[in-house]
């Protein structure tokens, strides 16, 4: 496995290996089909192998792989991406890793501080600096949460209790002459779907405005799939407020390995070659991966998240009434197009944090993983991950996943039992 969640570890059971997809539909070396209810981890916004995306892909290979030049794709899809978000400049790298660590060096070097904030539960890459344990979810200084990185890369990370004031109100009181920034997921989505509750990425912006630290914006995941603008669509947009920086990937590659972080001008003009903070890569830019996501994102209309919307929503509902009946205890949860399903109470409800998050029943929904493979819908192989959708995902698509759900409802009832 090149990425650790595909080995089906946290499931059970032998991974499927994937001969070809088309538009919501997975095949199997063995043949067998499955609705896709992961989307290459998202970036499929308009399904696989889309026809448009497919041609003007072949026609950017005809004319060759890489320059190592400026082209003209990259221009393009910066001017997309800025008419989308709220980013003045964008500078593209090929993964979300590399965007979130670059955007962290920036804010290191536009602001002359070395202390990081994120919050337990968001997943920023795999950063040495942002692979840190929650600890006591307090303002203490993290520890590594993997071996491979030393303790000096984690020491100047502050882990916070996600959806928690109080909490970044007394990490500011305490380090805010050293504070460089606070990056969070826009809509954490790496703890299972956790909507940041009303204001708060508004009442982040402003605390860091306040104290001389940029506010990083992660969205890696939700960017222009959450909403055409992204988390930043449903919340910023509406409350009037702006991150300093973003990040985003997924969708704007458009199933390619490309990602890119923006801002304000000010800022993004301290990078190379303008300013002295450094930051390069060979296939940054690159034509064939900037062309598939300018046509996908110029594809991305407003009827693609209507028709992303009502299909969420049916499966939501379903998946809800079936676990509902069969007695399982759950909560669904999302933001945008995007939705989880966790096998817990919750707090009133509510998955509110990543404390919340690890009460859900992981036994539970490995049985609901496999029922529902078995009846030819593939899920993501996590009980901690988001689930996706397709304008590809149609009638027929999304009835074969409400035929699988009664089935795995019971499966997971069966689990707890």
């Amino acid at each position: 496995m090149n990425s650790p969640v595909r080995a089906f570890n946290a499931v059970g059971g032998t991974p499927r290996f994937i001969r070809s997809a088309s538009g919501a539909w997975l095949t199997d070396v063995d043949g067998n089909e499955y609705v896709d209810l992961i989307c290459s981890w998202g970036p499929m916004l308009l399904g696989h192998a889309h026809p448009e995306v497919q041609a003007r892909v072949a026609e950017a290979i005809a004319r060759g792989t890489s320059y190592g030049a400026p082209t003209e794709p990259e221009v393009e899809l910066a001017e997309e991406i800025a008419a989308r978000a709220p980013v003045e400049r964008v500078r593209f790298v090929s993964s979300g890793t590399e965007a979130t660590m670059s955007a962290i060096r920036l804010a290191r070097g536009f602001t002359g501080r070395d202390v990081v904030v994120k919050f337990a539960g968001c997943y920023h890459g795999h950063v040495d600096a942002l692979l840190a344990s929650a600890g006591s979810g307090l303002a203490t200084f993290a520890v590594p949460g993997t071996p491979g990185v030393p303790a000096s890369s984690t020491e100047l990370t502050l882990v916070l209790p996600y959806n928690d004031r109080a909490a970044v109100e007394r990490v500011f009181a305490e380090y805010a002459d050293r504070i460089a920034c606070l990056i969070t997921e826009a809509a954490p989505g790496n703890m299972g779907v956790v909507p940041p509750e009303a204001g708060f990425n508004r009442f982040l912006a402003e605390t860091c405005a306040r104290h001389g630290a940029l506010f990083v914006s992660d969205e890696v995941m939700t960017g222009f799939r959450a909403s055409r603008q992204g988390q930043w669509g449903l919340d910023g947009a509406v409350e009037g407020w702006r991150p300093d920086l973003m990040t985003f990937g997924k969708v704007m590659g458009g199933g390619f390995p490309a990602a890119a972080f923006g801002g304000r001008a000010d800022v993004m003009s301290r990078l190379a070659p303008e300013g002295p903070v450094y930051q390069a890569g060979t296939l940054s830019g690159n034509p064939i991966a900037t062309t598939a996501g300018l046509a996908t994102l110029r594809l991305a209309t407003d009827e693609v998240y209507a028709h992303l919307d009502r299909a969420a929503d049916t499966i939501k509902v379903a998946a809800s009434d079936a676990l509902t009946r069969a007695g399982v205890a759950h909560v669904v949860q999302s933001t945008g197009t995007m939705f989880s399903i966790f096998f817990t109470p919750g707090v009133d409800g509510r998955v509110r944090d990543f404390d919340d998050a690890s009460t859900t029943d992981s036994a539970a929904y490995a049985a609901f993983f496999h029922a529902m493979l078995d009846a030819g819908v593939y899920l993501p192989p996590s009980a901690y991950e988001a689930w996706f959708l397709s304008a590809a995902h149609d009638d027929r698509a999304v009835s074969t996943v409400l035929d699988a759900l009664p089935g795995a409802a019971r499966a997971a009832a069966a689990a707890q039992a």
